[in-house]
């Protein structure tokens, strides 16, 4: 008998534990225990390349998982998995190459694995889809969009260079997301319970691992109320997602877009 996974809890809501790590990394759970700089200094730059290379390795990891746990999903669905686990590999692999470019190394800061934790406590694989690749990867275009030109205006050509491939790799894991939940839900509408199910999940995290009042990083950043990334409309839509929902993040992001003009 397999045996059950290995939960943990944090801050009262029970997530996935987390997947092995090398000795050399510090694994944390909350915000307030990460290295984190608003500016564009050399220790930021290494600790954005540090964490974004860790949250690569856990997407390719959750979706390694997917193949393991959902055996009879179509075959199609499971070779687009599967392209997506070499994707986020290349990507962890990049990221990392860029790092110990700029003098970095594993290990420099504090890494923390949350959408493991979130996404593997879902037991079918729509909700999974929807809160992994429709949600979070989804989140990555808008923050990719934004970070890009954040690097290039640092006078730092090839690490943007490096975040639009990656980006566009992060479309196409949205878009088969997009259209298999879709397909799923048409073939049987029961699928729509499961992909609300696990969005409330996610809300509910969320709000149990926001920032306390007056809690600060562990450099001493302020966690206040973060502005969230500007839209990426055109990528999103290039993602499948329709006018209405793009409309509607929008909305949640007080109208905050990257107008394909300021991208290109």
């Amino acid at each position: 008998m397999t045996a059950a996974p290995q939960t943990k809890t944090v801050r009262g809501v029970t997530l996935r534990g987390d997947p092995a790590r090398e000795a050399c990394f510090t694994v944390v759970q909350t915000d307030a225990e990460m290295a984190e700089w608003p500016d564009m200094s050399d220790a930021s730059r290494r600790e954005r390349l540090h964490r974004h290379m860790n949250n690569e390795t856990g997407a390719m990891e959750i979706a390694a998982q997917c193949l393991v746990d959902f055996p009879d999903t179509p075959w199609e669905l499971r070779m687009q998995i599967a392209r997506q686990v070499a994707d986020e590999a290349r990507h962890a692999m990049v990221l990392l190459r860029r790092l110990l470019e700029l003098g970095g190394h594993k290990g420099e800061f504090p890494v923390a694995n949350y959408e493991w934790g979130v996404t593997l406590m879902l037991d079918n694989l729509p909700g999974r889809l929807a809160v992994e690749n429709r949600t979070f990867e989804a989140g990555l275009i808008d923050i990719l969009g934004s970070m890009r030109r954040t690097w290039r205006e640092a006078g730092d050509a090839d690490t943007a260079d490096m975040l639009d491939g990656i980006l566009a790799d992060e479309i196409t894991h949205v878009r088969f997301a997009n259209r298999w939940i879709k397909r799923l839900t048409e073939e049987d509408p029961r699928v729509l319970l499961k992909v609300a199910l696990a969005i409330r999940y996610l809300a509910r995290v969320n709000r149990a691992l926001l920032p306390r009042s007056g809690e600060a990083n562990a450099v001493g950043v302020a966690l206040g109320a973060r502005q969230a990334p500007a839209v990426n409309v055109e990528d999103r839509l290039e993602a499948e997602f329709t006018q209405d929902e793009v409309l509607e993040v929008l909305r949640q992001a007080g109208f905050r877009s990257i107008l394909p003009d300021e991208v290109k």
